[in-house]
């Protein structure tokens, strides 16, 4: 008899097409067995069968399965290196740029970049793609109306500048908003943009397993434009990058390597 939560996750893939194979099952399954456990039920079987014909459920389901935690300058320092060396020579090198945040929650990091780069350069010179494989979350997302726990790392000036207040809430502001475009999509399975000047990609691949984790690094460097940069988590460390054309540029900061021809 095969195992209930492969089962389960077999009926998840097809019903959403987040294949949670690709993701460490340790973690996951603790993850989900708790919600399950927490809702009533005893087995897989029956949670996913309550899921299909409860829309709150399956709701549920999903923002647990997808992760939605995220905050504004998520990692300031990080971010201070963002603004202070990465953006500047990119600027340098490129007349425009085109940057994606790729599994970017509910819109805090794409904001974050667009509110970095409306003091670095104009609109007309840049292009934002914030993605995400939960619809809800980009939902919220393209509202842009946060909690204020959500701006702990944002300075005075800077909710002064790009938020308006709204009770314990913030807006984000329509100059900021509209420099993001925001789009579904899947890390795991859907085809990437191309030619990308700079992709951030933080706090999602802690999740993944080691296989799914190498052909994602694959898939970014591949993403990126000759001497592109790709922006990870402080817990997401590439050992070994030039495995994957990568060399470092700053801490948890890699840069594509050129092929030259001979190399091709």
């Amino acid at each position: 008899m095969k195992d209930d939560y492969i089962t389960f996750t077999e009926n998840v893939h097809s019903k959403t097409g987040i294949n949670l194979s690709l993701y460490k099952e340790t973690q996951m399954k603790r993850r989900l067995t708790s919600l399950r456990d927490k809702r009533g039920f005893r087995t897989f079987f029956h949670y996913y069968k309550a899921a299909e014909e409860n829309e709150g459920l399956l709701e549920e389901l999903m923002n647990k399965i997808t992760i939605n935690v995220s905050e504004f300058y998520r990692n300031r320092q990080r971010f201070d290196v963002l603004e202070k060396k990465v953006i500047p020579h990119l600027l340098e090198k490129r007349g425009r740029l085109r940057i994606w945040s790729a599994a970017c929650s509910t819109g805090e990091e794409p904001y974050t970049l667009a509110m970095i780069l409306s003091r670095l350069a104009p609109s007309d010179r840049l292009e934002i793609i914030g993605t995400d494989i939960d619809p809800q979350a980009l939902a919220h997302a393209r509202e842009g109306l946060y909690h204020e726990r959500s701006l702990k790392e944002v300075s005075v000036e800077g909710k002064q500048a790009h938020f308006t207040k709204e009770g314990s809430f913030y807006r984000i502001d329509d100059d900021i908003r509209k420099r993001v475009k925001f789009k579904e999509h899947n890390l795991l399975a859907d085809e990437f943009p191309s030619r990308c000047d700079l992709i951030v990609c933080r706090n999602v691949m802690i999740y993944f397993t080691d296989e799914a984790k190498q052909e994602l690094y694959r898939n970014l460097n591949r993403a990126l434009v000759d001497d592109g940069i790709l922006f990870v988590g402080s817990t997401e460390q590439i050992f070994s990058p030039e495995h994957y054309n990568f060399k470092v540029f700053d801490t948890f900061f890699y840069q594509k390597i050129s092929l030259t021809p001979l190399m091709l």
